[in-house]
């Protein structure tokens, strides 16, 4: 190592890993605004792979070098230093063991990766469209990568889930338009570019078509067999380590099990009370449904991606200098309609480093053209402002007091799903849910996060259902078990329950961090009010809580203790 290496203090030592990282993986360039980025997609073979872990093995020796200098103790220095050395260890933890040689998934893998960085790559100019040209004709290539690892993976035993894995089939087919339902992503993806291009753009998206296909037909023909009849749970040791790579913390599963329990009981409660106010004598779920046909509705797709707009207008309008200060950069959030072939679920996605591209919200119509808006109002809290948006978008904001690293790539998801799922709350205390309709609605939302606890620790663990549940008491868990509860304590529709369950089956530990991530943003509120007393200020305390850049479950609540 130089001696100019050896002189970086921790936050330098993080942002030199930003910019190796961005030159290994252009998806995440892009996500950050890299324009040098736009034109390329990474290398998923297993060289590739192991070229960016060897990049974190590398970095962590750098870090121990930095730490041992005079300031990398002073509290900026160590807040980075703890979650880059955090994050780093639970990505080497995760590769390591071999989970990207089965990264198969209906929500998260290096081919749904390539199909998003279309969707988040700038479209304004013919030199934009030069760079897209150019991203998909590398588009067999990348898939290629990922096919070479999953294949390494059968030879190696480290098998994906058959649910998930039919899933994939399905979301290839749809993508590559030979589901019946369009030409497919590529197709009219180049089709939106400038006609002096289109004839390049045209072939280079027919090879992608015809790679998404290629590797549709290998994953049908020859990887799906090979995965049949396999287990479709990770047990507890994996599910340990992927918990850790998502939450920042190494969790107590038994009593973050528990504690998915007891607020599904409160919960519960609740919910009866709201029913009760909308259809007397009905169930939370029998008054969900009533308000499906009953309920208030926004009809047409583009009339609900307004009216989410308006969502988010509103809040910031109102929030704005009463429980934030938001400077303008920050106020500027898109809703979008997301394109077809995805998961159910709605989605954000944050702004380039320098705001060019704004932040964005992704409504998934599965093929709706009428929304009941019970459960969209709080949703959109959540993924718009004051929720990830909101978040995310001033993480960017302060990333020159921090560092790229703890304002992006050195996000927890726990942290992040935790503060969205607080914004949820904060907005139910602060009286924007306005009638039982949308009450309902948000506890409905609050009961998903709290049944994600129970069912993706309890399946994967194969733990015993308690004796005071009113479901299956005594027997343990299995994902057809999961999805029947699921079924019954969610009002939404079967095929969204289906695409839940296959994701908690290839994402293990990440559908957790909702709730325990919300208890860590509350206990933290909730200390940092008892040590000040009446000086307590929540907007000041929202500000510098939203100031701090990326943290892990182990260190959230101390920090914000401290606010």
């Amino acid at each position: 190592m130089s001696d100019t290496l050896h002189s970086l203090l921790p936050r330098q030592v993080a942002d030199r890993y930003v910019d190796e990282l961005v030159a290994l993986d252009p998806i995440t360039g892009t996500y950050l605004g890299v324009a040098s980025s736009y034109r390329s997609l990474p290398d998923f073979s297993p060289a590739g792979v192991e070229a960016v872990a060897e990049l974190a093995r590398t970095t962590l020796a750098r870090l121990d070098a930095a730490e041992q200098l005079p300031g990398a103790d002073s509290d900026a220095e160590r807040r980075c230093a703890r979650l880059l050395r955090e994050r780093l260890t639970a990505e080497l933890a995760v590769h390591d063991a071999g989970e990207h040689l089965r990264a198969v998934s209906n929500i998260h893998s290096p081919a749904h990766g390539v199909r998003e960085a279309f969707s988040i790559s700038p479209t304004e100019t013919d030199e934009d469209w030069a760079a897209l040209a150019e991203r998909l004709r590398a588009v067999p290539d990348a898939l290629a990568g990922y096919r070479a690892c999953l294949r390494l993976g059968l030879d190696r035993g480290l098998y994906a889930g058959p649910r998930p894995t039919a899933t994939f089939v399905e979301q290839l087919t749809s993508w590559a338009g030979e589901d019946g339902e369009g030409t497919g992503f590529f197709t009219d993806f180049a089709e939106r570019g400038p006609e002096g291009r289109r004839a390049e753009l045209t072939e280079a998206a027919a090879a992608a078509n015809a790679a998404t296909v290629e590797l549709r037909d290998w994953i049908r023909d020859v990887y799906a067999p090979a995965v049949a009849g396999r287990p479709e749970t990770v047990g507890r040791e994996r599910y340990a380590r992927w918990a850790r790579y998502y939450n920042g913390t190494d969790l107590d599963l038994d009593e973050a099990y528990a504690y998915g329990w007891s607020e599904y009981h409160r919960l519960l409660g609740e919910m009866k009370t709201e029913a009760a106010k909308i259809l007397p004598g009905a169930g939370p779920w029998e008054a969900l449904k009533h308000l499906d046909d009953h309920g208030t509705h926004i009809e047409g797709v583009d009339e609900v991606r307004a009216w989410l707009q308006g969502i988010m207008d509103e809040a910031i309008e109102n929030l704005d200098g009463t429980h934030f200060e938001l400077a303008e950069r920050v106020r500027r959030v898109e809703s979008r309609i997301a394109p077809p072939g995805g998961a159910a679920a709605p989605y954000y996605t944050g702004p380039s480093e320098d705001f060019s591209r704004p932040g964005r919200t992704w409504l998934p119509t599965m093929g709706q053209t009428r929304f009941p808006v019970y459960d969209l109002v709080s949703t959109w809290y959540h993924e718009g402002v004051p929720g990830h948006h909101l978040q995310l978008a001033q993480w960017t904001h302060v990333a020159d007091q921090l560092s790229r690293y703890q304002a992006t790539v050195g996000m927890v998801s726990a942290n992040v799903e935790g503060w969205a799922l607080y914004a949820e709350r904060l907005m139910d205390e602060l009286g924007y849910l306005k009638d039982a309709e949308q009450r309902l609605g948000y506890l409905d939302c609050q009961m998903m996060r709290a049944a994600r606890v129970i069912v993706d620790i309890g399946m994967h663990l194969e733990l015993e259902i308690p004796a005071d549940s009113p479901f299956h008491p005594g027997e343990r868990w299995t994902p057809e078990l999961a999805q029947e509860f699921f079924g019954l304590h969610s009002g939404r529709p079967a095929d969204f329950v289906v695409s839940e369950l296959t994701r908690y089956l290839s994402m293990p530990g990440q559908a957790i961090g909702y709730k325990l991530g919300e208890r860590a943003w509350l206990q933290g509120r909730d200390n940092a009010r008892a040590a000040r007393g009446e000086s307590f200020d929540l907007k000041a305390w929202h500000m510098a809580a939203l100031s701090q850049g990326s943290l892990g479950l182990d260190d959230l609540v101390d920090e914000l203790s401290r606010l």
